[in-house]
């Protein structure tokens, strides 16, 4: 039998010379922790959630302590998304060593290929609404009131929200479908995983104002959705691409609720009219029963444009790659 390499880093080195103890501790730990199948592959899922809140509330307390109290409000809630956004990730960083992993295997691969995702997932997700909108326009349900906002606050709102919405699409991107996923599906497959993690997404956006039931499910749609694309794409630009420029649509250009939150700063005034199961009433747009359907459509199109086990279907990365090579402490990948 062959000896586990890492395992032979851990021997007590001869002549007294050799790593201090604390590299054979980093190596143990390690080695114990590469590629656990099962349940095991939850073990840190504990420590991630633990920590993230821990850092969270330490930033906030840190930021809020240093921000003055007359920073407008929709800036105190893009630096909340922020700090969300990044106790998401610090986590997963350190954990992402202990697994001897790339942090980009859960889903975040910093490579240029990231750009072509994104931006794909942009213009699926600005077409898909305004096919959205269109279809309740036929059905009597949506109407525009002309333009909302002139000159320059048209770009200040445009990029401001095109900003707050990159934020909240990494930040929900990440904790529904990065590290929580990629351990929950090593632990029960992939699909479970995913109607799990789309499950807590949904009932997450329940608890917005103005949200119904059917909302919250079509959330959850669309969060099934994204892990789709996810399953596909091989990370999550695509979805992140997709997230963003949807509620960017909702709120900044056409001005239709989000989730059931109406916000300040949109290019039309629109209205919702008729039954809320098909216009959406206060949830918006992901209210409505259409939104299934589109969904569906979608699902397909993307089928057919991402088919499995084409070549360029995972080009952005390795996320839910089991076997990718184990990384050193040095930094350095082996096999």
């Amino acid at each position: 039998m062959v000896p586990d390499p890492d395992l032979r880093k851990q021997a007590a080195p001869e002549g007294g010379g050799g790593a201090s103890p604390s590299v054979h501790l980093w190596s143990a730990a390690r080695a114990l922790s590469k590629h656990r199948p099962g349940l095991g592959a939850l073990r840190f899922l504990p420590v991630y959630f633990a920590a993230a809140i821990l850092f969270f509330f330490l930033l906030w307390t840190i930021v809020s302590s240093l921000v003055p109290p007359q920073m407008p409000t929709l800036w105190q809630q893009a630096l909340a998304e922020a700090i969300m956004l990044a106790a998401a990730i610090a986590p997963a960083l350190v954990i992402a060593r202990f697994e001897a992993r790339r942090f980009g295997a859960y889903g975040l691969p910093a490579r240029l290929e990231f750009a072509r995702l994104v931006g794909a997932g942009g213009l699926t997700g600005l077409v898909a609404l305004s096919v959205l909108l269109a279809a309740l326009r036929i059905f009597g349900c949506v109407s525009f009131h002309g333009i909302h906002l002139h000159g320059v606050r048209v770009w200040k709102f445009a990029l401001f929200w095109a900003l707050f919405f990159s934020l909240v699409a990494l930040f929900e991107e990440f904790a529904f479908r990065g590290y929580f996923l990629f351990s929950l599906s090593r632990a029960v497959g992939f699909w479970p995983a995913a109607l799990i993690s789309s499950a807590i997404f949904g009932y997450v956006h329940h608890n917005n104002r103005g949200e119904t039931w059917l909302g919250a499910l079509g959330a959850a749609a669309i969060g099934f959705f994204f892990s789709f694309t996810i399953r596909r794409c091989g990370n999550l630009w695509f979805a992140v691409g997709m997230h963003a420029s949807w509620n960017w649509g909702q709120t900044f250009l056409y001005g239709v609720p989000d989730s059931g939150m109406l916000e300040p700063g949109h290019l039309f005034q629109a209205s919702l009219y008729g039954p809320s199961w098909l216009s959406g009433g206060t949830v918006g747009p992901e209210g409505s029963v259409l939104l299934f359907v589109l969904i569906t459509i979608l699902w397909v199109l993307f089928a057919r444009l991402y088919p499995r086990g084409s070549p360029g279907n995972r080009s952005g990365g390795g996320h839910f790659d089991m076997d990718e090579p184990a990384i050193s402490p040095s930094g350095d990948y082996h096999q």
